[in-house]
């Protein structure tokens, strides 16, 4: 289950996410169980990631965000083009405050 970003929240991660190069770049076989698994290993270490997407046109990139999002718990800040900024909470050892949710 994906968790879910207050809008004060959404804009405090894309400030942080703006200098961030993508961590995980998709390849053409597209989400594949080592794409995921990478993916939760970045999260987990960095909270905050920026995954290059190699989808062509909006739905597809969009069902892949789905699919990401969806296997890893991560909640979607932003998609700029085929990049997308993904965000899930390390429990054990939080890197990132974020704002107080209304």
């Amino acid at each position: 289950m994906a968790q879910s970003l207050s809008a004060a929240q959404k804009r405090h991660l894309r400030a942080l996410a703006h200098h961030l190069k993508p961590v995980i770049l998709m390849g053409a076989k597209g989400v594949t169980e080592s794409l995921t698994a990478e993916l939760a290993l970045a999260l987990e270490r960095h909270e905050l990631v920026k995954v290059k997407l190699a989808a062509d046109d909006r739905e597809e990139r969009d069902a892949v965000i789905e699919a990401l999002t969806s296997a890893t718990g991560a909640a979607l800040v932003q998609r700029i083009g085929n990049i997308a900024v993904l965000f899930l909470r390390n429990t054990k050892q939080p890197l990132i405050v974020l704002p107080r949710a209304p």
